[in-house]
């Protein structure tokens, strides 16, 4: 086979198990999946397995399903380009929100800028840390309230009930960390 063909087979190869790890990964049956995508069953067990060659008709709703980049289910390969191309996402009226890092299933880091809104506290699973760049962040969880400045990081079980944002009317940028629930900092110090 010429090199070509190998690097192709390779990335095709890979493609099925990291389909299923995602999947798995977000506690999804092939049922479920299937409910969702409108693809069947046998289709989606034979493209995990690597018995049904993966075609972008089926790529593309899976990665939207798995809100993923279509080159993380392909693991396209390297062009030599070291540049890291981040796409901030607008949230709406003047807040930004630029994802770090794309690891399913583990910890995952953002920059964002908010703007002022109206406090609402929301509960879901897993774990936050925020960590203030330039501003300052006003952080209610359930009945205590803080404000964080410059150089200050909170952490918290996000089953409490939880909002944060600018404290004036100015915005503040953080760094935001979310992990599954049950993770938590590891702190270490010296060599």
């Amino acid at each position: 086979m010429a090199p070509m063909e190998v690097e192709l087979s390779e990335i095709l190869d890979g493609i099925g198990p990291r389909l299923r790890e995602l999947r798995r990964d977000r506690g999804l049956t092939l049922e479920a999946l299937a409910d969702r995508t409108g693809i069947s069953v046998s289709t989606l067990s034979r493209l995990e397995s690597g018995r049904r060659r993966p075609t972008l008709d089926l790529l593309i709703p899976l990665a939207r399903i798995h809100r993923v980049a279509l080159d993380q289910l392909v693991a396209a390969p390297v062009t030599g380009d070291p540049r890291v191309h981040l796409k901030p996402r607008s949230r709406g009226r003047g807040s930004v929100l630029v994802p770090l890092t794309q690891y399913p299933g583990r910890v995952q880091v953002f920059k964002q800028v908010l703007a002022h809104r109206e406090p609402k506290l929301v509960t879901h699973r897993g774990y936050e840390w925020l960590y203030v760049l330039a501003g300052e962040l006003r952080l209610i969880l359930g009945e205590r309230e803080s404000t964080l400045r410059p150089g200050e990081v909170a952490e918290f079980d996000t089953t409490e009930p939880h909002w944060f944002g600018p404290a004036g009317t100015d915005a503040v940028e953080i760094l935001h960390m979310f992990g599954p629930h049950g993770d938590q900092a590891v702190v270490r110090t010296g060599p």
